[in-house]
């Protein structure tokens, strides 16, 4: 108990970057499988335009939507990981 006591101002630095390090892991972890997934859809999108399920202005409204969703969880993610590092 004394020990930690006398520790405790050189550990909560440690402490709180491997927490901000942790944080910032969550967050991409998330983003990750976000991505993926709209990915995923992405690249069902194409192989239904290619197998001419879909039109090819669905495609293309379709397709729009996708990397729309996909730049701004990008971004969202960045913006999160430099808010946390900022903090």
């Amino acid at each position: 108990m004394f020990f930690d006591l006398l520790i405790a101002p050189l550990m909560a630095p440690i402490s709180g970057i491997a927490w901000i390090g942790e944080k910032i892991l969550e967050q991409a972890n998330t983003a990750l499988d976000e991505k993926e997934n709209l990915s995923k859809r992405l690249l069902s999108l194409q192989l239904a335009f290619d197998m001419g399920e879909i039109s090819e202005e669905d495609f293309e409204i379709q397709e729009e939507e996708l990397l729309l969703a996909i730049q701004a969880e990008a971004d969202a993610a960045r913006a999160e990981a430099d808010e946390l590092l900022h903090d």
